[in-house]
């Protein structure tokens, strides 16, 4: 007699502490488990591919599972290079949205900064994904 198990792949949590020194990075928080994510603060570190890579990665491996996913930008500056990585983020969510899979992004942005709420606006003709726009 042969036992199954079942197994189910759940990607680990990412937390990076936001740096302001040298490289300046945004706080990351993915959690495995629930599925909700967050990048906030400022972004534009030297090498932002580099970065970002990683990231891009474990959303690729998390929608795997098929559950649900939320995520929640609170960036107050990001640089064009971080820009193109979020856009990337925003394509592999767009794609599992498109194959049936449950996406929720909120974007929110100071009230005292429009650049910020158009770059989503962007996003959201670029990508054609829905964002919820969330003034703090």
């Amino acid at each position: 007699m042969s036992d199954h198990f079942e197994t189910e792949f759940t990607p680990r949590n990412i937390v990076i502490k936001g740096n302001k020194k040298i490289d300046i990075t945004p706080t990351v928080n993915f959690d495995g488990e629930t599925g909700v994510c967050s990048i906030s603060g400022e972004s534009h570190h030297q090498n932002e591919r580099e970065f970002y890579l990683p990231l891009i990665q474990w959303v690729r491996d998390f929608i795997r599972t098929k559950r649900p996913i939320e995520f929640n930008f609170k960036l107050t500056y990001f640089s064009t290079s971080s820009s193109k990585q979020i856009l990337t983020i925003l394509e592999v969510l767009k794609n599992y949205e498109d194959l049936g899979g449950k996406v929720t992004i909120n974007w929110y942005y100071p009230g005292d900064d429009e650049e910020i709420r158009e770059e989503a606006e962007d996003y959201i003709q670029a990508v054609g994904i829905h964002l919820n726009l969330i003034e703090f």
